[in-house]
């Protein structure tokens, strides 16, 4: 087991290089099992999210070579259309592969995943769409048995709600089936039209990502192709956050911030200067924050979910009192009990969380809950006084490459240990 050990009190400076986003990857390495050739994925982030998709793909029969930033993939011979329980337990993200191998071979036995307890996170929207593109599914004490016995069709689709995870299954789905899909009320994330790009450059015929309605017409064959991973927005508006909350400067490499043009304006209500470059955003953080009143998740183009922990942790030595209400999962505050523990002044209340501002923060012993509860521990912790140890990393390993690494390279002083 290992924990890191964060000493507070140091502005961050200097520059961040962003690398790919996890939550474009694992889609997009899904996707791979749909194209006859070759698959070359640049910028790909080495995390254990990422690790975890490569052993599914080499279970199914792929050949898979990973070096420095970059994933080849071979899917020429699928000799396995299910996925072991143990692997599909491994991330939450891996009912993903439910539609990939659905679009590749018409059947597929899979598990319910695994990740971050967020609360409920139920895939029958994926299945009733599933169903109304032909697939018979049968269910077995957590196992789905699925099978299209006349070949997936297009259909038209409504998302009761703008799900990621069904518009991408959907999407996966689609590209290959006979006719024409419309999706309606799908999820417009940026990483949804980074997988439609990938897909269309391996020879997919889709229009509308980005919208509300997303038009995908089956052709016969994918053939595959180079393509470089979008950036982290998550990971990257993270960074920014750190350098906010201990009145650092930073300049973010990698991106334009395009991508996070749904939260940037909130760092600049909170007294920040934010620039963007063609290649960069540049932040300079006052010595306190102002509060950011009053926040809502929502789906994208909305302020993220997996974001307001970290902003929280920020807003928590803020001059005056904001306010958080989540929208997404019911169990998105899990993060408050250890920043409650290290001094803050949070008081949650279903939904709603209030934050108001202290003077400062100390240094406690917290435990990672789940992948953004950990990432906002650490943030607390760069901006604490004393030392601060964050426990159950392997939940921030799978979004954050090395964040020690990245951390400690703009002048903060923190260190992964083995407990």
């Amino acid at each position: 087991m290992q924990k890191l050990v964060i000493k507070g009190g140091n502005a961050l400076w200097g520059e961040i290089l962003l690398r790919g986003a996890k939550n474009s990857a694992l889609p997009i390495l899904a996707a791979s099992l749909l194209c006859s050739g070759e698959t070359v994925l640049e910028n790909c982030p080495r995390l254990t999210d990422v690790f975890a998709a490569l052993r599914i793909l080499t279970h199914t029969g792929c050949r898979c070579s990973f070096e420095e930033h970059t994933v080849t993939i071979h899917a020429e011979n699928i000799v396995r259309s299910e996925i072991p329980e143990q692997l599909m337990q491994e991330m939450r993200s891996s009912i993903v592969f439910l539609g990939a191998l659905l679009g590749r071979t018409g059947a597929c036995q899979v598990y319910y995943p695994g990740g971050c307890e967020l609360g409920p996170r139920p895939i029958d929207m994926h299945l009733d769409a599933l169903s109304k593109m032909g697939v018979c599914i049968q269910r077995h004490e957590g196992r789905l048995d699925c099978t299209a016995p006349c070949g997936l069709k297009g259909a038209r689709i409504h998302l009761r709600f703008p799900s990621v995870g069904a518009t991408e299954n959907i999407m996966l789905a689609a590209v290959l089936a006979k006719g024409e899909t419309v999706l309606c009320n799908a999820a417009r994330e940026p990483e949804i039209c980074d997988l439609a790009e990938f897909l269309r450059r391996s020879g997919a015929c889709i229009s509308g990502d980005g919208e509300s309605t997303i038009r995908i017409k089956g052709v016969k064959k994918l053939g595959g192709c180079a393509y470089r991973v979008m950036p982290d927005r998550i990971a990257g508006l993270t960074y920014l956050c750190a350098a906010a909350a201990t009145g650092g400067t930073i300049r973010l490499r990698g991106t334009n911030g395009t991508e996070m043009e749904n939260v940037l304006p909130v760092l600049e209500q909170s007294g920040c200067r934010v620039d963007r470059a063609e290649d960069s955003v540049y932040l300079h953080a006052p010595k306190r924050l102002k509060s950011c009143f009053r926040l809502k998740t929502m789906p994208h183009p909305g302020f993220p979910t997996d974001i307001q922990p970290v902003i929280m942790a920020a807003m928590t030595t803020a001059e005056g009192t904001s306010v958080f209400e989540e929208n997404i999962f019911e169990n998105r505050y899990r993060h408050v009990d250890g920043l409650v523990q290290m001094g803050a002044d949070i008081c949650v209340s279903g939904r709603t969380a209030v934050v108001s501002g202290v003077k400062e923060l100390y240094g406690a012993h917290a435990a990672a809950t789940d992948l953004r509860s950990g990432a906002a521990l650490v943030v607390a912790g760069l901006c604490a006084a004393g030392t601060t140890e964050v426990r159950q990393i392997c939940h921030i390993d799978r979004g954050y490459e090395k964040i020690e690494e990245v951390l400690k390279g703009a002048g903060a002083d923190i260190a992964r240990v083995q407990q």
